[in-house]
């Protein structure tokens, strides 16, 4: 029997939401079964909220991108790639690409009606879900006051106190309009209250399109099949080292090569661009030792693991507070943002306060702050964190289960609503192991996964992030999703 849903609505906190769309949703059982969100079923969300989500409706539909296609077409000629982020062209799993239309907490719709339960959550800010009512109510208010000011405004003041209070290492914080804004501003701050000029890099760690961190640097340019970019000049990279995550003998072996001489490490504290790597024990205390007894600045790129793993980030987590800490995605709610801080002693070299410069024109800008303001409100309540790690988990021990039970070699893991995992026997502790995964695999199994209704990320060098919108429902669909694409690949 075939039918067509009506937009339907969602029940949050009690509230009936539309899901505005302009479009019916199509949905169908079988290969694959897709959700439409009706108010049917019920079932416990992130710290005991109550979610009713949609019963599944049926109809008999072939999965078809031919809407994506024609668009993907038409940006080829219009963007580099058609892209203006290149792992969104799908280049590393091949295919055509996905065209998104609109999201809504923890699903998202494409141009040609496609309903998916998304992992990718804009790559990680989406931790609360897609278009959060409250969030979007707050967003609303903050517009009609005006969309940017360039000039103070008390919402940086209130973000700026939630970070603090929230960061271990961060007494001062400089707010920016992206990830690698931050990682540049945290390496020229570094550099100036150091005076020294070589940085320490892990191999397989990204930190923005920056030219010093271009080496050896993971996601963004795996994706690609680039060793490093051209455009970068030697000079620029010249005084950048790097060695193997989780090496910290190699790290002991650079130090004492260049002793006093190198201004900070910076390392994701929890690999994410490598696909999902966590530390080994000791690791990260290793680092804290080792550059405390040099003289130089341990740095931790959070912009990934920041609110994310633990309310106060991977510092909080695993009980090691660095001398800097860069932010971004999750502070911002959905919205462009990025933010590096620290010690106060080290945060008053940046101007107008001390000599290093660094500006913005809309850095602090009243919508971001906002959306960053109320997503940590959000995280803030009870069970936020127990929620994710339960369901995360869950998430990939059943995809390891039913991937090692159709013969596949897999690995991987989860730090509460982080994961990743490998076509490879593992264990991977770094890029390099990494590597060995069966990338031509993850490709069939990605897109396997598209034609079922669930939207990972498109390389098999990226992590993939929970929300608190995710059901048990999205948990036991995508596991039976995975169960069919592992029989047929």
């Amino acid at each position: 029997m075939a039918a067509t849903v009506v937009p339907g609505t969602a029940c949050l906190d009690g509230q009936w939401v539309g899901l505005a769309r302009k479009t019916p949703i199509t949905t169908q059982i079988g290969l694959p079964a897709r959700f439409s969100r009706r108010p049917f079923h019920t079932a416990k969300s992130g710290g005991g909220r109550v979610v009713r989500m949609a019963a599944v409706s049926v109809e008999k539909k072939k999965y078809t991108t031919q809407k994506s296609q024609e668009i993907f077409t038409a940006a080829k000629e219009l963007m580099p790639g058609g892209v203006n982020s290149p792992v969104r062209a799908f280049n590393s799993v091949g295919g055509q690409p996905i065209v998104f239309d609109s999201v809504k907490g923890s699903h998202a719709w494409d141009v040609d009606g496609n309903e998916y339960v998304d992992y990718v959550g804009t790559w990680g800010p989406s931790i609360i879900g897609h278009a959060d009512d409250k969030v979007n109510a707050a967003l609303i208010e903050a517009l009609r006051k005006g969309t940017s000011f360039g000039a103070p405004c008390v919402a940086e003041n209130v973000l700026a106190e939630m970070v603090i209070k929230a960061v271990p290492s961060i007494e001062m914080v400089r707010f920016v309009n992206s990830g690698t804004e931050a990682c540049m501003g945290v390496l020229r701050l570094a550099r100036a209250f150091t005076g020294r000029e070589k940085l320490i890099k892990f191999e397989g760690c990204y930190h923005g399109h920056a030219d010093p961190f271009l080496v050896k640097a993971g996601s963004g340019v795996a994706t690609l099949g680039l060793p490093d970019s051209p455009g970068v000049p030697k000079a620029a990279t010249f005084e950048t080292l790097t060695a193997p995550f989780n090496d910290i003998n190699g790290v002991e072996k650079l130090f004492n090569e260049n002793k006093g001489e190198i201004a900070a490490v910076i390392l994701e504290p929890v690999v994410g661009n490598s696909g999902f790597i966590s530390p080994d024990k000791g690791f990260l205390q290793g680092l804290r030792e080792v550059t405390r007894a040099d003289g130089a600045l341990l740095v931790f790129d959070e912009v990934m693991t920041g609110f994310r793993i633990a309310y106060g980030g991977a510092q909080e987590y695993f009980g090691i507070t660095p001398d800097l800490t860069t932010l971004g995605k999750i502070i911002g709610g959905g919205l462009p943002v990025g933010a590096y801080g620290g010690r106060k002693e080290i945060m008053t070299m940046v101007a107008p306060a001390g000599p290093m410069y660094q500006a913005g024109t809309l850095s602090g800008n009243p919508l971001a702050m906002t959306a960053g303001i109320c997503t940590l409100q959000r995280l803030q309540q009870a069970g936020s964190y127990e929620y994710l790690d339960r369901i995360t988990g869950r998430l990939v021990q059943g995809i390891l289960e039913e991937g090692r039970n159709a013969g596949h070699e897999m690995c991987g893991g989860h730090i509460r609503g982080m994961f990743g995992f490998f076509f490879n026997a593992g264990p991977v502790l770094n890029f390099a192991d990494a590597k060995k995964s069966d990338a031509a695999k993850f490709a069939r199994f990605h897109r396997g996964m598209l034609e079922q209704g669930v939207y990972l990320a498109p390389s098999q060098f990226e992590a993939g992030f929970m929300s608190l919108a995710h059901t048990e429902q999205d948990i036991d669909f995508t596991i039976a999703a995975a169960k069919r694409v592992f029989e047929s690949i």
